[in-house]
């Protein structure tokens, strides 16, 4: 247990990471709700993911060792017999590898390559956060960033008085 406490915190403190990292994304946007229905969407979604997928995480935990004390590389309870499990029969199999090529391969190109064009900072750390909270909340996280940044540019692009009288 206390890998996986350890696992939320590093989650925690990356999404942290990524705000701080940008501030003109994560700013208030002039007009307009603080978060759009997209973007609430998103944060919904991904959040959702962390909460299923951690829900089954603590019960892998509990039911393959003695509680909160773990190697969290080796043995029983490990990210190694995870990954096992992951592989362990064809169904599985075919869902383990597509879910790591996706994850490893294809969320660390795009969000690197296209949060580079769009001006985030530290795009890599979109893949990072997968490794501690969920592979979809990596994805709606840059998704609703990306949706953030869209919101921006359009309230810059508005003229004053206008966003004054449609506000």
């Amino acid at each position: 247990m206390v890998s996986l406490i350890v696992h939320g915190l590093l989650g925690i403190g990356t999404v942290v990471l990524i705000v701080r990292s940008n501030p003109a994304i994560f700013r208030r946007t002039a007009t307009g709700p603080l978060l759009s229905n997209l973007e609430l969407a998103l944060y919904g979604i991904g959040i959702a993911s962390v909460i299923a997928g951690w829900s089954f995480n603590v019960t892998f935990v509990l039911d393959n060792t003695d509680g909160w004390f773990n190697n969290p590389f080796v043995g029983d309870g490990s990210w190694a017999q995870y990954m096992q499990l992951m592989f362990d029969n064809p169904a599985a199999g075919s869902a383990g590898i597509d879910f790591s090529i996706a994850n490893v391969l294809i969320l660390p190109i795009v969000a690197v390559v296209w949060g580079r064009r769009q001006g985030i900072n530290k795009p890599v750390l979109y893949f990072v956060v997968t490794l501690f909270a969920s592979f979809t909340f990596g994805w709606a996280f840059f998704a609703a960033t990306l949706e953030r940044q869209r919101r921006l540019a359009q309230d810059d692009t508005v003229p004053e008085t206008v966003a004054k009288v449609g506000a």
